[in-house]
């Protein structure tokens, strides 16, 4: 296969293995997954909480310091999209069908079904429900994503590194990321992007069949979510081959441009002041209590425990089999942005939309529960959207938007999946093989359609958060190569260095006025 690399042959066995074991053995894989899983979060969560802590240290520090200032590629670079397409295009590959399957399910599940704090149904739960959303979804999933997306540009742009894993630990690890290890490291990062995308195309069928099912009675079981699964690999593979500058920007903006009408319309004709308040309340609890949540382990409270296990835990290891996937695709379309305006853009402004995102829907569904008029509580994860959707005018073709908005993202997830697995398999070529990106294509959907027959929702989570524990080591990794790559870098460029003269020029001043007075 034209371009394919020895990383493409490795990675293309191990998920075939993984999906032929899931089709002979469902049981078995079930059950393997969910006992590793098991040992995984209790053995590890305390790493997990810590890790991710450390990268949101990171892109803070490197928002405020000098270093800032270093651009991802030569002086001369200029970005390739505008603002508002790069936007949509990192918003779109981060969180796309994730906001749309947990927009109101969360919410509500911390509302009415298992505080995080044991106030169910409560004033108090409100609060708390919407304070730990805004947590699983604010500035530590974006952290992890901004982590490996600027250590990848930054080596790929500015250092002419080819755009691969392994090849960004080389202030660590030297001439071996061109050899074996490198290999290695780069099949566990494929590894985790495929079962972090699977993951992903798996929770879209399972919405797709759970609004059709709602709307239209149609069976909710694995034969149609095969069969949507096999209609959207179609489109996303027509759109893989038109290119990143075609197919993904335009269902980018595409996606991005229904999701703010079907906002609008939840956010206009919902609870509006009650809404805004809440986000004003909330924003401001997320950020009062933000250290605290960020280490809550719960280790004498073994309820508390078990929901930080299957939430936070969860969604930290969510994050982290997805980074790669994101993480290369945001450094492609990132190139000629500088490190302060890169973590802005991605640690921040995503975390603000997503914030606004959940308070509307989220509200939307708790003041349906309480009003009687719907138990939205009592609806699976996949349906709850479509019978928030139910009290509002226009019901029907709102929840056909919504079916709409969850099918572009479902491609472009996927679309973006293709191109980052080509990308990662070819020895980081720009521009992948049309013949590598379909391959990989068709073996996502395989894998994602081999989970949900293994084991439905829960065999997606327990798989996820086995996959994203040795990628988290290499993430560490990562981020200390990069970090000692740029005080190399600020030293040969002066950059911190005026600034520490004019504190001494300054010491210097004030010393000489105390000997004159």
């Amino acid at each position: 296969m034209k371009n394919a690399s020895v990383v493409f042959y490795a990675s293309l066995a191990i998920v075939a293995s993984l999906v032929l074991m899931g089709i002979v053995m469902p049981a078995s894989l079930e059950s393997i997954t969910s006992s590793t899983q098991t040992f995984i979060t209790n053995s590890f969560g305390w790493y997990y909480l810590g890790i991710v802590s450390v990268f949101v240290f990171v892109c803070i520090y490197l928002l405020v310091s000098p270093i800032g200032q270093i651009k991802l590629g030569k002086q001369e670079d200029k970005p390739e999209f505008s603002r508002p397409t790069w936007l949509a295009m990192l918003f779109s590959a981060g969180v796309g069908i994730g906001l749309i399957f947990y927009g109101t399910a969360e919410p509500i599940s911390h509302y009415a079904v298992s505080s995080p704090t044991g106030e169910l149904g409560t004033a108090q739960g409100i609060k708390d429900a919407m304070r730990f959303t805004f947590f699983h979804w604010g500035i530590h999933a974006w952290a992890i994503y901004g982590s490996v997306a600027l250590v990848l540009a930054y080596f790929t742009f500015r250092k002419g590194e080819l755009s691969l894993i392994s090849r960004t630990l080389r202030p660590l690890i030297g001439k071996h990321v061109d050899g074996l290890v490198g290999k290695v490291i780069d099949v566990i990062a494929v590894i985790s992007t495929v079962i972090g995308i699977a993951t992903t195309l798996g929770f879209g069928a399972m919405q797709i069949n759970g609004g059709l099912s709602y709307l239209f009675g149609v069976p909710s079981n694995i034969t149609t979510q095969t069969v949507i699964v096999l209609v959207v690999t179609v489109l996303f593979v027509i759109s893989a081959l038109t290119g990143l500058s075609k197919g993904i920007k335009i269902l980018s903006n595409l996606n991005m441009g229904l999701s703010v009408i079907l906002f609008l319309i939840v956010f206009i004709f919902g609870s509006t002041l009650f809404t805004l308040n809440l986000f004003i309340d909330t924003l401001g609890s997320y950020m009062q209590n933000f250290i605290n949540m960020s280490f809550r382990i719960a280790p004498l409270n073994e309820d508390a425990r078990n929901w930080i296990n299957g939430w936070t835990i969860f969604y930290w290891a969510w994050w982290i089999a997805w980074a790669p996937f994101v993480g290369v695709f945001i450094a492609r379309v990132s190139k000629g942005r500088t490190i302060r305006e890169f973590v802005v853009y991605v640690l921040l402004a995503p975390s603000l939309i997503g914030f606004l995102w959940f308070t509307t829907f989220g509200s939307a569904a708790i003041t349906t529960e309480i009003s009687g008029l719907l138990s939205i509580s009592s609806l699976s994860a996949e349906e709850s959207l479509f019978g928030v959707l139910e009290g509002y005018p226009y019901s029907m073709g709102l929840s056909i938007l919504a079916i709409l908005i969850i099918v572009t993202f479902f491609v472009t997830s996927a679309d973006s999946g293709t191109f980052v697995l080509g990308m990662m398999t070819t020895n980081g070529s720009q521009n992948p093989s049309s013949q590598i990106k379909v391959t990989w294509g068709v073996f996502l959907s395989i894998t994602a359609l081999t989970l949900l027959y293994s084991g439905g929702l829960q065999a997606l989570q327990n798989t996820m958060i086995i996959a994203a524990l040795p990628f988290s080591i290499i993430m560490g990794l990562m981020v200390i190569s990069l970090i000692k790559s740029l005080k190399k870098e600020a030293k040969e460029l002066g950059i911190g260095q005026l600034r520490n003269s004019e504190k001494r020029k300054t010491v210097r001043t004030n010393e000489n006025a105390k000997n004159v007075v």
